[in-house]
């Protein structure tokens, strides 16, 4: 879902994170607010101060969605489902989830927390609003107030469309869950309608750039297809997620990896391993131990003029949690770590024994079998 992201910081245990694109949309929101919203409602003030409430009025939203997505988290973690964090990205915030909610309770709860969270906000922030012009509070810190307490209660109403992946959406599946015991089937039916509800966006998006209001029928589009993606990117997780369950990667891996002795030179790696099999990380292994692990990176980092003198062995490094994996473990978890890691392989490795290799590929066959012939697609 993200591209590059930047940690901010911690809060209560969750790592908050902005994606490159929240740069983007927070500038756009103070312009906005500060050239159009604020002079429009509060007239007769200086450039300098809109450009103030602008950038409070910037500030709030993220304090309001990084609240909104914390209170997600905060209920996750009573029902003990590990979350991996806050992002805040274009088109609003996400608190990240590792793995599907264990009942359909938790699944209503974690989401109703979301929107119950942004409409108390809301009603604070009014109370606070009112309090400043009962005090004659300058417009200034009225009129964010003020924008922020709308803007709360537009945040959980939008959330409260029964769309998956929205917070609505999550409630709705946490229905059908609880009520046919299924939850390939409830996601599949919410996946649907939050596919459908994009789409609606995306022709409201197309009417409104074709009656002339560019910017809003870009911004109707772009959100349609996201939550279009999103919706169906989550019922393919899910069915990723139950097809694996219970697998171990040892199922999967390749038992007779290639393997690089520690002895030969770098030359002779380069060419009878590198340009032979195209992959940029292979095991070192000696006497059927794994003893390191040697990648292009290394081989750079050589002289040229060296390569026929230095051997595998003196400029390899130790095996990591990067590149390593546990045979006996869930092949979802793997999956996981690929990802994240933005890796194609993994090493299998039992004790300090390399037991074989997992490689991408060979997981996502394996999926596109079994989802062929047992899934029902969106």
């Amino acid at each position: 879902m993200f591209g590059k992201t930047i940690s901010l910081f911690k809060l209560f245990g969750f790592e908050v994170k902005i994606d490159l694109s929240w740069i983007v949309i927070a500038v756009l929101i103070t312009w906005s607010l500060a050239k159009g919203v604020f002079p429009h409602y509060y007239g007769g003030l200086s450039p300098a101060t809109y450009w103030w409430m602008g950038i409070f009025g910037a500030l709030g939203l993220f304090v309001s969605i990084v609240f909104h997505e914390l209170c997600h988290s905060l209920v996750a973690r009573r029902f003990n489902l590990p979350m991996k964090g806050i992002t805040l990205f274009i088109f609003g915030g996400v608190a990240e989830m590792e793995e599907e909610p264990p009942s359909p309770a938790a699944e209503f709860f974690m989401a109703i927390a979301g929107p119950l969270s942004s409409i108390l906000l809301g009603i604070v922030l009014y109370g606070i609003r009112f309090i400043g012009q009962a005090g004659n509070w300058p417009e200034l810190t009225t009129g964010v107030f003020s924008y922020l307490s709308y803007l709360n209660f537009l945040l959980a109403g939008f959330n409260l469309i029964p769309a998956f992946p929205l917070d609505g959406g999550r409630v709705f599946r946490s229905a059908l869950w609880a009520w046919k015991k299924n939850l390939k089937w409830a996601t599949r039916i919410a996946s649907r309608i939050g596919s459908g509800f994009g789409l609606l966006l995306i022709f409201f998006g197309v009417l409104y750039i074709i009656r002339g209001a560019f910017i809003s029928g870009i911004w109707w589009f772009l959100i349609g297809l996201f939550l279009r993606n999103a919706s169906q990117m989550s019922y393919s997780r899910l069915l990723m997620s139950k097809a694996l369950e219970g697998e171990p990667v040892k199922r999967f891996m390749q038992t007779d990896p290639v393997s690089v002795p520690p002895a030969i030179t770098v030359e002779s790696f380069v060419e009878e391993y590198i340009y032979k099999y195209h992959f940029k990380m292979f095991p070192i292994v000696d006497d059927g131990k794994l003893i390191g692990c040697i990648t292009t990176r290394e081989v750079k980092e050589v002289p040229r003029n060296e390569w026929s003198q230095r051997t595998i062995g003196e400029i390899a490094r130790p095996c990591s949690c990067d590149n390593t994996i546990a045979s006996d473990t869930d092949a979802m978890k793997a999956l996981s770590n690929m990802h994240k890691r933005g890796v194609s392989r993994l090493l299998v490795v039992d004790g300090d024994r390399l037991a074989g290799i997992l490689a991408l590929k060979d997981l996502m066959g394996f999926l596109s079998l079994k989802l062929d012939l047992e899934e029902e697609t969106l």
